[in-house]
């Protein structure tokens, strides 16, 4: 028998019908319609979860590259700017190339776990640096960064969809996006730290890359344990508890996680106009990998850059805090959260490229305002597991908008040519241009997003997914037939009719 016979690709219509366990939700097998879950149970139960989901340092490497380059990474790897440019760049060419497969596998395998791995070579691959005395040898370290880092995000982005609620996951994602702040400001204690280690033939970013890489090795060890797959196997939730939580997310109308690839729901994924504007904001939503060596070109000295690096960290925790607490107020949403933190990096951008060279301060107020311009993305991240549903469509969507997200990181430090140096007036308009070009997109997303919801409100249409079963054997070995409602027969959003976009 083919497997197109023994794995439908979407639940048949009609009245009362069994279904393959392989084609719905694997928390249908827990969802139970006699469970009345208590607002102060779940409560406790999203407190739990809270505090037993493990938030990692999972962007350091994304800073390590800028901190090494004040350490002396280029002279003591005999680097000139294009191949620094390079060292950016391919990290995220190798991304964008792994990114599908990587989200492939991380609806194959146990998310957990899988992430586990990949933050294992990334640690090997991290500590390799301190190694290299090439542009050859740091490329290939580089090449594999990229490779792990293609789990990462998407991997929380596919945890925290499992565990909370729809209006939970913007400030969720948030939160862990707040990481990446913290590692900025703990990476510059260590640069300030190894600029006064002398030591014979090891220079301060070597000890950079071996510190950074030997706590993400750690961190790997953790993950392997305590980094849940999903709420149907939590170590930290009783059985009875694993209930309440597939329950709790019900409202989500998107289920858990499905291990079966589907092609229609791929289909449908690349080939909707919705998911493709959120792609182009992701790709007009590129970082700057050099942030210390601008900071450096303001004509501060190197152990003044290390320390002013730890106020891009909290500027970064406290814009994001702020970012996502805008987007969780109902009148104002995700997409006009995105545009009112948009408006201080564009102002920061035109600042930065106005101001006089003499004027050190200013230009470095004007900088960390241009730090605004990640908020957005990270507010987005969260949106776009709210927009989507099907497990397929899920990953599908993540891997495309991570993958525009790449496209656009690995394009970005070419723009910081030497001969734009030290002003990059020509860097810094582009990126202006970006933020106003991401704002705009963030407003088509709204109105599209909003004229569906209200499309579906008003339509007559019925998808006849409610009457469906599948099969359950009990301790007694007796097989019993169990009904599931349509949050978990893996529906997608635009299958289910009862799904309503978040704005």
């Amino acid at each position: 028998m083919d497997s197109s016979s023994e794995h439908s690709e979407k639940p048949p219509h009609a009245g009362t019908v069994v279904v393959s366990a392989s084609d719905v939700d694997v928390a249908a097998q827990l969802a139970s319609s006699n469970v009345n879950l208590d607002p102060e149970v779940a409560a406790k139960l999203r407190h739990l979860v809270s505090l037993s989901l493990v938030e990692a340092m999972t962007f350091a490497d994304k800073t390590t590259l800028g901190q090494a380059a004040i350490l002396g990474i280029i002279p003591g790897a005999h680097l000139n700017q294009n191949e620094f440019n390079w060292l950016g760049s391919i990290f995220y060419f190798s991304y964008l190339a792994f990114e599908y497969p990587q989200n492939l596998a991380l609806q194959r395998f146990p998310v957990g776990k899988w992430m586990s791995i990949n933050i294992f070579v990334w640690s090997i691959a991290l500590m390799a640096h301190a190694a290299c005395k090439s542009f050859g040898a740091l490329f290939a370290v580089r090449f594999i960064l990229g490779i792990c880092e293609g789990a990462i995000t998407p991997g929380f982005m596919i945890v925290t969809a499992m565990f909370y609620t729809r209006e939970e996951q913007n400030k969720r994602v948030g939160y862990w996006f707040l990481m990446n702040g913290f590692a900025v400001i703990f990476l510059g204690f260590v640069a300030f730290g190894v600029l006064h280690t002398k030591t014979h033939n090891f220079m301060p970013w070597q000890w950079l890359m071996t510190i950074t890489g030997l706590i993400t090795f750690v961190t790997s060890i953790l993950f392997w344990f305590f980094f849940p797959d999903s709420p149907t196997t939590a170590y930290f939730l009783t059985v009875e508890e694993r209930i309440l939580a597939v329950e709790r997310i019900k409202v989500n109308q998107a289920g858990t996680e499905n291990k079966h690839w589907k092609r229609s729901q791929f289909i449908s994924t690349i080939t909707d106009r919705k998911i493709w504007l959120l792609t182009a904001f992701a790709a007009f939503s590129f970082l700057i990998v050099q942030r210390q060596l601008i900071v450096k070109m303001f004509g501060f000295n190197p152990i003044q850059t290390t320390l002013l690096g730890c106020v891009d960290g909290v500027v970064e925790i406290l814009t994001i805090w702020a970012g996502v607490s805008l987007a969780s107020y109902k009148p104002i949403g995700r997409a006009y959260a995105g545009v009112i933190m948009f408006i201080p990096a564009i102002l920061g951008c035109i600042l930065v490229n106005t101001l006089p060279s003499h004027n050190k301060v200013g230009l470095l107020f004007s900088y960390w305002l241009t730090i605004f311009a990640i908020t957005p993305f990270a507010i987005s991240v969260g949106w776009l597991s709210s927009l989507t549903a099907g497990h397929t469509r899920r990953t599908t969507a993540n891997a495309m908008y991570l993958i525009a997200y790449g496209l656009g990181n690995a394009v970005g430090p070419f723009i910081w040519k030497a001969k734009y140096q030290p002003r990059n007036h020509v860097p810094w308009a582009i990126m202006t241009v970006c933020s106003v070009v991401s704002a705009l997109l963030l407003v088509a997303l709204r109105f599209v997003y909003a004229a569906e919801n209200k499309r579906r409100q008003t339509a007559t249409e019925k998808d006849g997914y409610d009457e469906f079963y599948i099969k359950t054997i009990q301790a007694d070995g007796t097989m019993v037939e169990k009904r599931i409602g349509r949050e978990f027969l893996d529906l997608t959003d635009l299958e289910n009719k009862e799904f309503r976009y978040v704005l």
